[in-house]
């Protein structure tokens, strides 16, 4: 039983740093296409959201997604999807694209920010830090009492 007390922090350390992985790849793939010179005109395909929560008292989260198309230097067309993009865009406006050579099917329609890039990046790392931190804490407490507890119980 006392396993679970440490066990459950591991695996939400683990799939922290793996958000945390997560994270810093979107953000050098976006940095990269801002920094590639690529670009090219991309027509939106089409608009949807996404929702999530609201079982019982939880709030309802909306994602607006976009899907795009377009044609790199190299005469391939690329259809790409991108979560969190602008609301004024619409299906059929043309956007400005940035890509890499080598992946072109990680663009973005995202305008170059890299100072908001950086801060959002680095307060999601942050959050995600404190997480971890509070997990560790709460294993060398729980490691920590176990011997007292065990020892309140002998005779």
């Amino acid at each position: 039983m006392d396993a679970l007390f440490y066990v459950i922090p591991v695996l939400i350390i683990v799939v922290v740093l793996c958000a945390a992985v997560a994270v810093i790849r979107r953000a050098r793939a976006t940095s990269r296409a801002w920094s590639s010179g690529l670009t090219a005109e991309a027509r939106c395909l089409r608009t949807y959201t996404t929702t999530s929560g609201g079982a019982g008292d939880t709030r309802v989260s909306t994602t607006l997604h976009h899907v795009y198309e377009f044609t790199t230097r190299e005469g391939r067309t690329v259809r790409f999807e991108e979560r969190s993009g602008s609301g004024t865009i619409l299906e059929g406006d043309i956007v400005t694209v940035y890509y890499t050579a080598d992946h072109p099917e990680r663009a973005t329609a995202e305008a170059p920010a890299r100072a908001k890039l950086v801060l959002g990046t680095g307060l999601a790392l942050v959050f995600f830090g404190a997480f971890i931190a509070f997990c560790i804490g709460f294993i060398v407490v729980t490691h920590e009492a176990a011997p007292a507890a065990d020892n309140f119980m002998t005779p």
